[in-house]
């Protein structure tokens, strides 16, 4: 028997969690996808973004940073009355508020990567979580990161958003003990 986290019990979480959830990444476009989704989940269950994300995809310009740095009232019209995306005005003007800001920390840095992997000196943190219960919502690294990220103009990303994106991203792994992914 293959034992997982907790939450992962059930599709979409099931294959997230075996294919992406802790893993490191390092792909820009892929980093600033989740960025978004993390703030689109907002007061959301994370399941209910899986479940749009090839919506959140497919609208949001396959999350190309400079397109959607670009888009107009009208588009942001459009987006209103898409119903296969979460219709809230304030994160759809984040998303393209944080596609600007996204660029420009892309220009300072060379990359976003580089930028958001600075808050870990650049190797994943390993924890050691016996359950679910005991991860944390937030932690100072996610409240540093939060406030760097508001300094630079971005929105919806108070330190527990930062935190989930850490653990999307894989800056920290939070794969419970017993998860057959904890060591990998």
């Amino acid at each position: 028997m293959i034992h997982r986290c907790e939450w992962a019990t059930e599709e979409p979480n099931l294959s997230y969690h075996d294919k992406e959830w802790g893993r490191p990444e390092h792909d820009d476009k892929t980093l600033f996808e989740f960025l978004i989704l993390e703030g689109a989940q907002a007061g959301l269950s994370w399941v209910t973004i899986l479940k749009r994300r090839k919506a959140y995809r497919d609208r949001f310009s396959n999350f190309n940073a400079k397109k959607i740095a670009n888009y107009d009232q009208k588009k942001i019209n459009s987006l209103l009355q898409d119903e296969s995306i979460i219709r809230n005005r304030l994160k759809i003007k984040s998303t393209i508020n944080n596609a600007k800001q996204f660029l420009k920390v892309q220009k300072e840095f060379g990359t976003f990567d580089n930028y958001l992997w600075s808050f870990v000196n650049h190797k994943p943190i390993k924890n050691k979580f016996q359950k679910i219960s005991d991860i944390p919502s937030f932690t100072p690294t996610s409240v540093k990161m939060s406030k760097d990220l508001k300094k630079r103009g971005f929105n919806f990303v108070g330190p527990t958003i930062c935190y989930a994106l850490m653990q999307a991203v894989g800056l920290v792994n939070d794969h419970t003990s017993k998860c057959f992914l904890y060591q990998k």
